[in-house]
């Protein structure tokens, strides 16, 4: 049997037929490159070579170079396949579904981030590099272009979109319930990119969370913290909250009360306090518009002093050395001046016993 068909196999071929196709698909497979760029030479001195022309074409030269393979194979089938046959209608089919898949695939690179479309728009924004409101759109548009992309590639096969819509539209209140917290994060999403409370990049605290802002998503925003572990907000959550952006400090505060010995000598107190005050002003670490060093209370058992600066730079590392030298400073004038600092104490008072009284027997 397969001796007989094998030989019938070969005298019904046109082998012309296949030798042609497969010439058609190997020609559109070398040469896929080479259309490619002559076709992209002519587009860009049509569009003058703008920017904008330059990332589209960009964006689409991968899917063009497998567009003209695509081509090549569809024309080779038209050329070896009976016309009219159920073969080819199915072809026909799938050639229609991977054409629009690659226009969603340039479409998908156009919504990059780092495209032009977005750098402009950032630039006549005023935005930097921190915002998150590029990333953000750029991830609502990928979305919305595989959607749409699935979309139309569903009905190419016959399944009803509108039948789709109207299931869902018995279905939207459990929906809408379902997708509450969803759509809130969402709106909390868009009102912290919108006011901008805080950037990629800052240090951030709330009532719920403090660390170094990652990222933020559709629905959550994602804060490394000082242990460096990796917590995800809700943005509803985050958008309802006081937050306190350390970043946007133009300067740091300290304030304290140092207290010393309840038997400091006056004038020698008075010295330390303005030697202290002189020494910070001299600091360039502190801010000289605020400094305030004052004997400001009395205790039980010391004496308050109060100091009140500004230091110019907001980095954590970089505020504590500079308070510790503020510290040994002080420290230095106390010993200078020979005020001691004020130990807990507490002090007894003990009464003399009564003398026994002597009655006469």
């Amino acid at each position: 049997m397969l001796n007989e068909w094998i030989p019938a196999m070969f005298e019904t071929t046109d082998w012309s037929r296949w030798l042609s196709a497969a010439g058609v698909l190997l020609l559109f497979l070398l040469f896929r490159k080479l259309f490619t760029n002559y076709l992209f030479a002519l587009l860009m001195r049509g569009l003058s070579r703008s920017k904008g022309a330059t990332h589209f074409l960009t964006a689409f030269e991968k899917p063009m170079q497998c567009f003209f393979v695509l081509i090549g194979i569809y024309l080779a089938c038209k050329m070896v396949l009976p016309p009219g046959g159920a073969l080819l209608l199915a072809i026909d089919k799938i050639y229609r579904n991977a054409f629009i898949v690659l226009i969603a695939w340039g479409l998908y690179h156009m919504a990059a981030r780092s495209s032009s479309m977005f750098t402009g728009l950032s630039t006549r924004l005023g935005l930097d590099e921190s915002s998150m409101l590029i990333p953000f759109l750029s991830k609502v548009l990928r979305f919305l272009v595989v959607v749409i992309a699935i979309t139309m590639i569903a009905s190419e096969w016959g399944y009803s979109i509108n039948g789709v819509v109207a299931g869902l539209g018995l279905g939207s209140l459990a929906i809408a319930l379902a997708a509450q917290d969803t759509l809130s994060n969402f709106l909390g999403g868009i009102v912290i990119i919108t006011e901008k409370p805080f950037s990629k990049g800052d240090w951030i605290m709330t009532p719920s969370v403090e660390g170094t802002v990652e990222d933020i998503t559709f629905r959550s925003s994602k804060i490394r913290t000082f242990a460096h572990s990796l917590v995800t907000v809700p943005n509803a959550t985050l958008a309802g909250q006081a937050i306190t952006n350390w970043s946007r400090m133009g300067k740091r505060r300290v304030t304290f009360t140092l207290n010393v010995a309840l038997d400091s000598d006056r004038e020698r107190l008075q010295a330390a306090i303005a030697k202290m005050d002189a020494r910070l002003r001299e600091n360039e670490a502190v801010d000289p518009d605020v400094i305030m060093v004052r004997f400001s209370e009395f205790n039980e058992s010391s004496l308050g002093i109060f100091f009140y600066y500004f230091t110019k730079t907001t980095v954590w590392a970089e505020y504590l050395k500079h308070k510790e030298q503020i510290n040994l400073m002080i420290m230095e004038v106390l010993e200078e001046e020979g005020i001691s600092l004020a130990l807990p104490s507490q002090r007894v008072y003990v009464e003399a016993a009564p003398s026994p009284q002597r009655f006469p027997l």
